[in-house]
């Protein structure tokens, strides 16, 4: 399988609320909630990086369409990791995320490998890592 992952979903239990704590409070562009006109087709798609996409979509959608129980949600079951370019960035993003609603689970610190980050959870609980890897070279 040659990788190509180009859409990350994340199952929402409040569409709304999640559009606008990535839109508004992150400040992801979105074209906002498409797809009403179907039974289960609401989402919102945002612009990550080109090729990729994060879109929020309901939990009880993601259910019917996989033909899956609803269950309950675990943050632990992955992280989303969001690298920047310096210790300060990370802090810049960690603030922005807590006033947009996020709650800060681990707040930002130099970590053991030399790098710097701090982790959050959006308003349905998805982790996501802020990291500044010294090692990385962050292209735009």
């Amino acid at each position: 399988m040659k990788a190509r992952v180009t859409v990350i979903t994340l199952g929402v239990d409040d569409l709304e609320k999640a559009l606008k704590f990535y839109r508004d409070g992150l400040g992801l562009r979105t074209e906002g909630i498409i797809g009403t006109e179907f039974e289960q087709g609401a989402v919102a798609f945002f612009d990550l990086q080109e090729g990729l996409r994060l879109a929020i979509w309901p939990r009880e959608s993601i259910a019917y369409d996989t033909g899956l129980n609803k269950s309950l949600p675990s943050p632990t079951n992955f992280t989303l990791g969001h690298n920047v370019r310096s210790k300060e960035e990370v802090d810049l993003v960690m603030e922005l995320a807590q006033v947009a609603g996020a709650s800060i689970t681990v707040p930002a610190h130099d970590t053991f490998w030399g790098g710097y980050s701090g982790y959050f959870q959006d308003p349905d609980g998805h982790l996501w890592e802020v990291v500044w890897n010294p090692q990385w070279e962050i292209k735009d």
